[in-house]
């Protein structure tokens, strides 16, 4: 940020020093690109998103390959919107079902199905190279232990603990 901008009620915010801001901006660098190449290979691949990617490895993770719409919405992170219009588009696909709750009426489960089951084996092997192309043989064994300290404390410390947090995915 410019530090010419001032701040609410006249108080100086803590600017990022030189050494922060080249981070910040490397890392939302990296994670865009990173984004984009996941992206790339999975819609070549296999014609989906990686957001879509990850609805499936969830499914094929959860009891009998299924999961409740909401609880599918939180571990994404998404909006229970989003995850509507995505699990429409792998209904569409013949990937994904959608079945009623047994033990909520109002509630709908996602279930995989075996061609979605199938496709998710068959892209699983390129979508791994791809991760590790573009990750982990760039770093040593040493590098990805702080990565994944560092990534696994700045995820404890954005995740609220209170269960009545306005986060989207809870709405």
């Amino acid at each position: 940020m410019n530090r010419a901008l001032n701040g609410e009620g006249g108080q100086e915010p803590r600017w990022l020093s030189d050494e922060e801001q080249r981070v910040w901006r490397s890392y939302l660098h990296a994670t865009t690109l990173l984004e984009d190449h996941l992206d790339r290979q999975l819609q070549r691949d296999a014609g989906m998103p990686h957001i879509y990617y990850g609805l499936l490895v969830q499914l094929s993770q959860a009891p009998r390959r299924r999961k409740r719409m909401t609880e599918l919405a939180i571990d994404a992170k998404i909006t229970r919107s989003r995850l509507s219009h995505a699990i429409a588009r792998l209904e569409k696909n013949g990937w994904v079902r959608r079945e009623d709750c047994p033990s909520d009426k109002r509630g709908q489960n996602a279930v995989l199905t075996d061609a979605g089951f199938g496709v998710l084996q068959r892209t699983a092997p390129g979508h791994v190279e791809a991760v590790r192309q573009a990750m982990f043989d760039r770093l040593t064994p040493e590098q990805v232990k702080q990565l994944g300290d560092i990534m696994h404390v700045m995820a404890e410390g954005l995740q609220p603990q209170d269960t009545g947090a306005d986060l989207p995915w809870l709405r």
